[in-house]
């Protein structure tokens, strides 16, 4: 039997897993669930008796680039795996964040604990999320039991899919153990046309005239004169920014054609492939707002509402996936916040800041919530209190 009276375990097996977190209910103990450590402050867990932590499960197990399958074990670091991916010409096609020092971490994000939160990054209005990408998975629930579901073949998905069920779950049904990922063939070049000085709602207005052109834009952001102004930006007015991806000429053709369609938006201009790739890259991680003390918002609501939120709720925003995502900083009250974002149609967490980083449910949502836990890990073994009562 594994002792769980240290501080933390770090098992190198999935049986070692399965062994902890058995041992774990049995005494009536709960575990804290640990990938690279970088988003624990995020609906911090509660009362935990010990850390499990994934990072001696950090093995490849099996990279087929022809197949454009991936599978891992969790505790593998995104960096490690976007540079083996890109060796071989592809890419995650989500492309996950890692907001280590958005979230003032010291580890590095792991591909389990991506996958666990469902973060994807600008790609996503283009290539979809995360889950999306999740074709596998081997996991140990709360009751210490060894489960797997999908395969390592893109179309192998049979029953109940577990993995999107996972991807969100942030480690409170089960602790992933190895998982299994599409990735594709990385684009050979890309560009991005900026727009200047438009406020938030006529952004919002351009951002969707890009994306319903038959112009396949990969990335939409948009960052008001304070956002824009901050660092390492430092831009002098409001930024809209747009991103085409793919063969040099059909980027070329597109971002013509782009061109045209967005003329009656003002002034224009164009970042190349080496800027542009920088450029997103600083969205992709919410650089702007890495060192404001300010309680930080991840607000998704419907794309066309995303301009509302800042009119809404005071404070500064940042705007991604066409403005389907919000990054807002704002000192107001997070009853206020969730309220004000709920009527839009959305919900929001609490990425820093005091009070609970995920919204209270209610309702028939909750008693769903309720049973899948339930079913999942019935003694509240796995990361207890960081989903609210989950």
């Amino acid at each position: 039997m594994l002792d769980l009276a240290v501080t933390a375990e770090r098992p190198k097996t999935a049986a070692e897993v399965v062994e902890l977190v058995a041992d774990a209910g049995a005494a009536g103990r709960t575990l804290e669930i640990v990938g690279g450590g970088t988003k624990c402050g995020i609906g911090a867990v509660r009362g935990a008796d010990a850390v499990l932590s994934l990072a001696g499960l950090n093995r490849v197990v099996d990279y087929a680039p022809e197949e454009l399958v991936l599978t891992a074990q969790a505790g593998v670091k995104l960096a490690a795996l976007e540079k083996l991916v890109a060796a071989e010409g592809q890419m995650l096609p989500f492309e996950p964040p890692h907001l280590a020092k958005l979230l003032r971490a010291r580890g590095q994000a792991t591909l389990g604990g991506t996958l666990a939160a469902n973060l994807s990054g600008p790609r996503r209005i283009r290539a979809g999320a995360a889950r999306d990408h999740f074709l596998g998975l081997e996991a140990v629930t709360g009751r210490g039991e060894l489960v797997k579901a999908g395969g390592r073949v893109v179309k192998n998905v049979t029953g109940y899919d577990l993995c999107k069920l996972m991807a969100g779950s942030w480690g409170t049904l089960a602790v992933l153990t190895e998982v299994t990922v599409k990735v594709l063939p990385a684009a050979r070049t890309e560009l991005t046309i900026l727009l200047f000085g438009l406020d938030d709602r006529r952004a919002g207005e351009a951002m969707t005239c890009a994306l319903n052109a038959p112009a396949e834009v990969s990335g939409a952001a948009h960052l008001p004169p304070p956002t824009a102004a901050r660092a390492p930006l430092k831009g002098e007015m409001a930024v809209t920014a747009l991103r085409l991806e793919g063969f040099a000429a059909s980027v070329a053709a597109r971002a013509e054609q782009l061109f045209a369609a967005l003329k009656g938006f003002g002034r224009a201009d164009m970042l190349d492939a080496e800027h542009s790739r920088e450029f997103w890259a600083q969205v992709r991680e919410v650089e702007a707002f890495h060192k404001d003390p300010r309680p930080l918002w991840r607000i998704s609501v419907p794309p066309a509402a995303g301009w509302r939120v800042a009119e809404a709720v005071s404070g500064e925003a940042l705007y991604d996936w066409g403005g389907g995502l919000v990054w807002l900083l704002s000192p107001v009250d997070p009853v206020a916040v969730r309220a004000t974002v709920r009527a839009l149609g959305g919900h929001a967490t609490l990425y820093r800041g005091e009070g609970p980083a995920f919204a209270p449910l209610d309702g028939p949502l909750a008693a769903l919530t309720a049973r899948v836990k339930a079913a999942f890990d019935p003694k509240g073994v796995l990361n207890p209190g960081r989903m609210a009562e989950v």
